[in-house]
C-alpha cells in the first residue's frame, strides 16, 4: 500500500484515537457519516460538470475520507478493515474481467483476446448472474437502495423491470404515458385533494425519469446541468438591477421574465 495511503489511515485512526482524539469523530457511525458520503459525491460531480480539476482533486479527497472512515469504524468493531474493501474490489473486478485478466490473474494481463464485444457483454452477465445466485434470494427490485437518490432509484427500477420485459420497446408510448400522468395531476389538482396531487406529481416524475431513461440521459445530471443554467440566468438577472440600483422586490414578474430572456439571449 502506498505511503500516503497508510498516512490517512493513520490519521484517522488518531481522530478516532478514544484517549486523544477529535471528540466529533469519536462519536461517529455508519448512520451519521452516510449524510456527508451523499454531500461528497455530489460535490464531485460538480467539480467535474465544472471541469474544475483541482477543486476535483481535492473533492475526491474528501469522498476517499469518507471511505476511509467508515474502514475505521469497520476495523474497531471487528468487521474488516481498508485493506479488505481494497482487495475485494480489486477481486471483483478481475473476475468480471476475464476479458483483460485471464482466469481472474492479474499478472496475465496484456494477453490478447478473441471475444467480440458481444461475446464480452454476454460473459459479463453470466458472471453477474452466478453471484447472485450465491448470493440469499430477494426480489428483483430489492436490491436497489432505497436511500437511493429518487431520481436515480426511479431509473434503477426501471432497467431492473425493463430486463424482464416489463418496459415499452420504443419511445412513443412514454410521451404518451406522460401525458396521461399530467391530465391524472390536473384532475387530483382540480378536486384538490393535497395527498392525491403529490401522488399524481410522483408518477408524472416517475414517467419522466423513464423518457429520460429511455433517451439514454442521466435525469440527475441533465436536472443539475439546468440548475445550474438557472443559477446562472438569475445571478445575470441580479446584476442587470444591481447596475440600475434595484431590488428583485422592485421588479413586477413580466420586468424579470424580459431581464431572464435577456440573459438566455447573451447565451447563459
Amino acid at each position: 500500500m502506498s505511503e500516503a495511503i497508510q498516512r490517512l489511515e493513520y490519521l484517522m485512526a488518531c481522530l478516532r484515537d478514544k484517549e486523544f482524539g477529535c471528540s466529533w469523530d469519536k462519536k461517529q457511525t455508519y448512520q451519521s457519516i452516510a449524510p456527508y458520503t451523499l454531500e461528497e459525491t455530489y460535490e464531485v460531480i460538480d467539480a467535474i460538470e465544472k471541469a474544475d480539476y483541482e477543486h476535483l482533486k481535492e473533492e475526491l479527497g474528501d469522498l476517499l475520507f469518507q471511505v476511509i472512515f467508515y474502514a475505521q469504524i469497520a476495523k474497531e468493531e471487528g468487521r474488516f478493515n481498508f485493506d479488505d474493501v481494497v482487495n475485494a474490489i480489486v477481486n471483483k473486478m478481475l473476475r468480471r474481467h476475464p476479458h483483460v485478466f485471464p482466469d481472474a490473474d492479474l499478472q496475465r494481463f496484456g494477453e490478447v483476446c478473441h471475444l467480440s464485444e458481444e461475446e464480452i457483454s454476454a460473459q459479463w452477465q453470466s458472471i453477474k448472474a452466478q453471484e447472485k445466485a450465491e448470493q440469499a434470494p430477494q426480489g428483483v427490485l430489492d436490491e436497489v437502495p432505497v436511500s437511493m437518490p429518487a431520481l436515480m432509484q426511479a431509473v434503477k427500477l426501471q432497467q431492473k423491470a425493463a430486463k424482464f420485459g416489463f418496459d415499452w420497446p420504443e419511445i412513443q408510448p412514454v410521451f404518451a404515458k406522460i401525458r396521461e400522468e399530467l391530465t391524472e395531476l390536473e384532475e387530483a389538482i382540480v378536486a384538490g385533494e393535497q395527498d392525491h396531487v403529490a401522488s399524481e406529481m410522483g408518477d408524472v416524475l416517475f414517467a419522466v425519469t423513464n423518457l429520460a431513461r429511455h433517451l439514454q440521459v442521466s435525469p440527475d445530471i441533465a436536472l443539475q446541468k439546468t440548475n445550474i443554467k438557472f443559477r446562472r440566468r438569475f445571478a445575470r438577472i441580479e446584476a442587470f438591477l444591481a447596475a440600475e440600483d434595484r431590488q428583485l422586490t422592485d421588479c413586477s414578474l413580466e420586468e424579470l421574465d424580459r431581464y431572464w430572456e435577456q440573459a438566455k439571449s447573451e447565451g447563459l
